[in-house]
C-alpha cells in the first residue's frame, strides 16, 4: 500500500501542485493511524494474535522477574509459582478446571506489581480444551491480582506453566 502511494506521488509528481503536501499529510494519518492500532493491544493473547502490541511491551519492559528479586533463584521460583498457584484459584473459583493445561507463558507487569500484559500458547502435551476459556481467566486474574513486589519500571517473566501447581519447594534438609 505505501508502496504504491510512493509509485503515485513520483509518477505524479509535477502534475499536481502542492502534491508533495498532500502526500505528507496522507503519511502523517497513516502513521498516526498505526500508531493508535498499538495502543489498543489486548490484555491477554496467544502468542503471534498480537505480535505489534507483544514486540511493544517486550521493548518496554527490559527487566526480569529474577532480576526484581535480587538475582535469587529461590525467591523469584517462590514469586513464580505463588502466583501460578494463585491463578489456579482463580479459575476454580469461575468452574474452569486447569488440572492438566500446560502452556508456554509471557507475563509482564507494572512498576507496582500488577499485571501488564499476559501472551500464552498451550503446549503440545497440554489437555485438550476450550482456550478462550484460559483466555477469559487470565483476563480476570489479570485485572485483579498483584504481585507482592515492586521495582522502578515494568518487568518481565518467560516460562512455562503445568497445572496442578505444587507451590512447595524441598530443600536439601527436607529430603
Amino acid at each position: 500500500m505505501i508502496r504504491l502511494f510512493f509509485i503515485f506521488l513520483y509518477h505524479y509528481n509535477n502534475k499536481i501542485p502542492n502534491l508533495k503536501q498532500l502526500a505528507f499529510i496522507i503519511f502523517l494519518f497513516i502513521c498516526n493511524f498505526s500508531s493508535i492500532a498499538q495502543v489498543n493491544s489486548p490484555l491477554v493473547s496467544l502468542i503471534g494474535d498480537d505480535e505489534v502490541g507483544y514486540e511493544q511491551t517486550i521493548s518496554e519492559c527490559p527487566s526480569l522477574l529474577l532480576e526484581v528479586a535480587g538475582n535469587s533463584m529461590d525467591k523469584a521460583y517462590k514469586i513464580w509459582t505463588d502466583m501460578l498457584a494463585d491463578l489456579e484459584k482463580s479459575s476454580a473459583e469461575v468452574g474452569v478446571d486447569l488440572k492438566g493445561t500446560k502452556v508456554w507463558i509471557n507475563l509482564f507487569w507494572e512498576s507496582d506489581g500488577s499485571i501488564k500484559k499476559v501472551v500464552y500458547y498451550p503446549k503440545p502435551n497440554s489437555k485438550n480444551m476450550d482456550f478462550s476459556q484460559v483466555t477469559n481467566v487470565l483476563e480476570k486474574f489479570a485485572a485483579n491480582y498483584n504481585l507482592p513486589i515492586n521495582h522502578s519500571g515494568c518487568f518481565s517473566h518467560y516460562g512455562s506453566a503445568s497445572f496442578p501447581v505444587h507451590t512447595k519447594l524441598v530443600t536439601t534438609n527436607e529430603k
